[in-house]
């Protein structure tokens, strides 16, 4: 092939590579991005370096894992222009974010915002902030989430970029459900979903759907959640959208637990547990693994309960995420309940500190599995016992209170 036509192949992929992106078609693009730069393998260039971040970032996207992102950053740093250079890093960013650590996504946004502020890119300061968003809400920095959502989603309107607000306000969606106010998370939602129809954005519709399902089951609607879970699973599985058809089985998993459906409830659950292990820097995982563990204990299982959760404090460790840790250790208390009651009310304790300490105490709505343990707890201890070893429990460091596996449930 000519030179020439090598360029043109290269120009081609790199113009249509937004537009993948925001389909979701990446099978499609990995294999045009792999055709272009075999075509061009002697070529050297922006247009090689563009198609080099596309075809990394589509096959971070779809999960074929992050080992691809050194080489790619390489090719970031080729490219001459620095705003090109800078939106480029941003895509490597956002493909990497819940696919590898946590750390290294927050240091590539980081270095984003910094970048795009410094040649006035007011989109790409907007898309990074999106993202560094969804890495201070996942690690538990409520604070710096809500200011980084809200600054990138100022930043969309004024450019009228309809995408981007969908990126900003699902961060605000989550903030807003986190801390109890469910109104205004399902009026972000529907706007999203709103948003995400007119764009055909199917992805991005289906995790929307799922936001107002979770709002449903939060406001105890457990037939509506079931329908906009469901819903959004079928859009999911159409489109080929992982991400989005595990987040809402998860969620049928959830109502169904509630509903007493524990069998419905593991095998929703059981789908997705080894898919989850591929993928690092959200805490899908330790969440899929408390529910199984809670489980276990509903079901009389004590001892698996005690594994279960084990094996959930450490994906959630793993993230940094307080809030998943928390909800480890109110697992593992519910494990313990029977035979260590001191010790179980400890961890309900820490646990409880440890969303007060990130200003995420859980609203009334979650507070199910606590309020069933600690209503256990107390007719074991007495209220007095009850409430002077929860006490304690938030006074003391989490990391001593955890069980050793194996040990007497």
């Amino acid at each position: 092939m000519t030179t020439g036509a090598a360029g043109a192949a290269l120009r081609l992929v790199d113009a249509l590579g937004w537009h993948w992106s925001l389909l979701g078609r990446w099978s499609e693009a990995l294999r045009c991005c792999a055709l272009a730069l075999d075509v061009a393998a002697d070529g050297r260039g922006d247009a090689r370096a563009r198609v080099a971040v596309w075809q990394a970032g589509f096959a971070m996207l779809s999960g074929a894992g992050v080992d691809v992102l050194p080489a790619a950053l390489a090719a970031a740093d080729e490219l001459a222009d620095a705003g090109i250079r800078a939106r480029a890093r941003w895509f490597l960013a956002f493909a990497h974010r819940g696919r590898g650590e946590l750390a290294t996504t927050a240091r590539l946004v980081d270095d984003v915002v910094e970048q795009a502020g410094a040649v006035g890119d007011r989109w790409g300061t907007a898309a990074a902030l999106a993202v560094r968003a969804t890495v201070a809400r996942a690690g538990g920095a409520l604070d710096a989430a809500a200011r980084d959502s809200e600054r990138s989603d100022q930043l969309f309107q004024e450019l009228g970029d309809r995408w981007g607000r969908l990126r900003a306000t699902t961060t605000l969606a989550e903030l807003a459900e986190i801390s109890g106010d469910y109104e205004q998370a399902a009026r972000l939602h529907r706007e999203g979903l709103r948003m995400a129809e007119e764009l055909r954005l199917h992805d991005e519709a289906s995790m929307r759907l799922s936001g107002l399902g979770r709002i449903a089951l939060l406001t105890g609607n457990l037939g509506e959640a079931d329908d906009r879970h469901e819903r959004a699973r079928q859009l999911a599985a159409r489109g080929g959208h992982p991400v989005a058809e595990e987040f809402a089985e998860v969620g049928l998993a959830l109502s169904a637990r509630r509903a007493g459906r524990l069998d419905d409830a593991e095998r929703h659950l059981r789908r997705w547990v080894d898919w989850l292990r591929t993928v690092d820097g959200e805490p899908g995982l330790a969440l899929v693994l408390a529910e199984l563990g809670f489980l276990a204990e509903q079901r009389g299982d004590p001892a698996a309960a005690l594994e279960t959760h084990l094996d959930g404090l450490a994906a959630a460790q793993r993230v940094g995420d307080p809030r998943a840790i928390a909800l480890a250790l109110e697992g593992l208390a519910g494990a313990q309940a029977g035979n260590r009651p001191e010790h179980a009310a400890e961890l309900l304790g820490a646990a409880g500190a440890l969303r007060d300490g990130v200003g995420a105490p859980l609203p009334p709505a979650e507070r199910g599995d606590v309020g069933r343990i600690g209503d256990r707890l107390r007719a074991a201890l007495g209220a007095t016992a009850f409430e002077a070893h929860l006490a304690r429990g938030a006074q003391r460091g989490w990391n001593e209170l955890v069980p050793a596996r194996g040990s007497a449930v």
